[in-house]
């Protein structure tokens, strides 16, 4: 979406985990449209630069809002701060997400929490009482973050593939849920993207990029936002990725054990 193109202007988005990465790329790309934007994160003055960044590049108005989505009352703690001044969120975006590459009983219990609370909890919360919301004005898009990781079980990443499957499931069926109330509900379930989440380094990052193993997340958000607001269902990025979900899917035992022993045994840091 270019600076010229408008067609959300008038509208409003919240997006979580919009201080940095893919959040910040949903919020740039939705502010070139015109949109304007509460922007929620637990990195306060990230979130703060970031918001004023926004708001003099785009002419939108950009409001952040610190907020740690593993508190239980994290939903309506921002649904409050819409009230207040009189904000009706058109578009959700949830975008708030935490990795790790740790076997399960390695991972510390407050990181298996977090996983918990911010995969899990903090969609579904958001999800409901935003789509309640909506709901009632017969209008309204939502956008849960899962990944294509959802559909592949691999030794280190159990916590973050298992509760983004979750993310996926639970979004595609609000998705059918809802579209009879006029609110269009899809999962996002992206590849590879550079930032710095996984923690590649930046030369075989720039390498990643040249073979097209992974995708700028402005080119990912541009095209994500493009399909919600189409209705879509579900999207994943690239063909690449779409093959990799077959190929992992029947992937050896044997091989997983590989990747285990070579990867997660060699590399895991222990609490």
């Amino acid at each position: 979406m270019g600076n010229q193109d408008k067609r959300l202007r008038g509208h409003h988005a919240v997006v979580t985990g919009a201080s940095s990465g893919i959040g910040l790329c949903f919020s740039r790309t939705l502010a070139s449209a015109g949109c304007d934007l509460t922007m929620i994160s637990n990195d306060r003055d990230a979130l703060i630069e970031s918001a004023q960044s926004i708001e003099k590049e785009y002419g939108v108005k950009a409001r952040p809002f610190y907020c740690d989505l593993t508190n239980p009352d994290a939903s309506s703690s921002i649904i409050s701060f819409l009230e207040s001044r009189g904000i009706e969120a058109d578009i959700l975006i949830n975008n708030a997400g935490i990795f790790s590459f740790m076997g399960v009983l390695d991972t510390p219990e407050r990181k298996i929490n977090s996983f918990i609370d911010l995969h899990v909890r903090a969609v579904t919360s958001l999800s409901r009482d935003f789509g309640r919301l909506m709901s009632e004005r017969q209008q309204g898009y939502i956008l849960n973050m899962s990944s294509m990781s959802c559909w592949m079980p691999m030794p280190g990443i159990a916590l973050y593939s298992a509760t983004k499957a979750y993310i996926r499931v639970f979004t595609r069926a609000l998705h059918y849920e809802l579209r009879d109330r006029g609110v269009k509900v899809m999962a996002a379930c992206p590849g590879g993207i550079a930032t710095d989440l996984f923690g590649l380094p930046p030369k075989l990052m720039r390498l990643a990029l040249r073979l097209h193993a992974v995708q700028t997340p402005e080119k990912f958000t541009e095209q994500a936002v493009k399909r919600l607001l189409k209705g879509k269902k579900q999207y994943i990025n690239g063909w690449l990725n779409r093959i990799s979900i077959f190929a992992v899917g029947i992937m050896p035992t044997c091989v997983r054990m590989q990747i285990k022993r070579r990867m997660l045994d060699k590399n895991i840091v222990r609490p």
